[in-house]
């Protein structure tokens, strides 16, 4: 909230800014724009407006959460919590909004191309019979897995929390991805520490659950500090944990010892509803902050 105040408060300023100029150059600075890049946290087509965790915008205002209006609600088409967007803020002397938003598809920088598209065909092979992945506003169905500490975890007795999910594996030997995520959700347990195992749980899940057994995850977990008791690692039968990939549309093959894997983060509201599926690993772990506590307030009826 603090943060969003903030912004609010660099808007009104460059407006009182721009009314204090004289009426010679008022005209030329009556419009400012600038790029801005960020993830969508929640949209609010009533209001013709969305929240974004926005990168910082140099010489304007630093990275924050705050919301944006746009003069046509047909901008707003396309938009989903925890989408990468980029986008026009104008600010004038009265006013601030929003244009040219573009939705940015994830695309890895990092991985191999052709690997990238040797992934997306042995997909598309294997869909001999159709996987469909959850949209925004399902209801996640039940799953059960076994966490580090050889505990059965199922989803449905989380329901009244908000629940984090994403996908690793422990041998993974690239650090901007299994690592980079993992790491996302070590920055959620330190930055939601009073509210995590009452509000909010960590669920990291194994798609190589032949070799990360619980004791392999708990020296993983162990990484992190990660408190058992509100960040659980899974991992289970075969046919389990591929289930609940596919529910999130994460897909892996294996490939000369390693794997070749898709990467997804996700949010499960207090109701068992997913409201976001962060496709990649081109988000900062502080955007994906937000996105959660986007979603802790949004389930307690608060607004910003």
């Amino acid at each position: 909230m603090k943060r969003v105040l903030t912004a609010l408060l660099l808007l009104a300023i460059a407006r009182a800014e721009a009314r204090a100029l004289p009426v010679d150059v008022q005209s030329s600075a009556a419009a400012q724009e600038y790029p801005v890049t960020g993830m969508v946290l929640k949209v609010d087509r009533s209001l013709n407006s969305f929240t974004a965790s926005i990168e910082a915008i140099p010489g304007f205002m630093p990275a924050m959460a705050m919301p944006f209006e746009v003069r046509q609600k047909k901008e707003l088409d396309g938009l989903v919590p925890g989408a990468a967007v980029e986008f026009t803020l104008v600010v004038d002397r009265k006013s601030s909004y929003v244009e040219r938003i573009r939705v940015v598809r994830y695309q890895s920088v990092e991985q191999d191309p052709l690997a990238a598209n040797r992934l997306k065909l042995l997909t598309q092979i294997a869909g001999a019979a159709p996987r469909r992945v959850l949209v925004i506003g399902e209801t996640v169905p039940d799953f059960r897995l076994t966490d580090q500490k050889r505990r059965p975890v199922a989803l449905s007795d989380l329901r009244g929390k908000v629940v984090a999910i994403n996908f690793i594996y422990t041998s993974c030997p690239l650090p901007n991805f299994c690592l980079r995520i993992a790491n996302n959700f070590g920055v959620l347990q330190k930055r939601f520490k009073a509210q995590l195992g009452r509000d909010l749980v960590l669920l990291t899940v194994t798609f190589d659950p032949v070799h990360d057994t619980p004791e392999v995850l708990a020296q993983y977990a162990s990484r992190w500090d990660a408190d058992p008791a509100a960040w659980h690692f899974l991992t289970g039968p075969v046919h389990d944990v591929q289930r609940v990939c596919h529910l999130f549309g994460v897909d892996v093959f294996p490939d000369e010892g390693l794997m070749n894997h898709s990467l997804h983060t996700a949010i499960i509201d207090r109701q068992g509803k997913m409201v976001a599926n962060v496709e990649g690993n081109q988000f900062t772990a502080d955007q994906l902050g937000d996105l959660t506590e986007a979603a802790l307030d949004l389930k307690k009826g608060s607004r910003r």
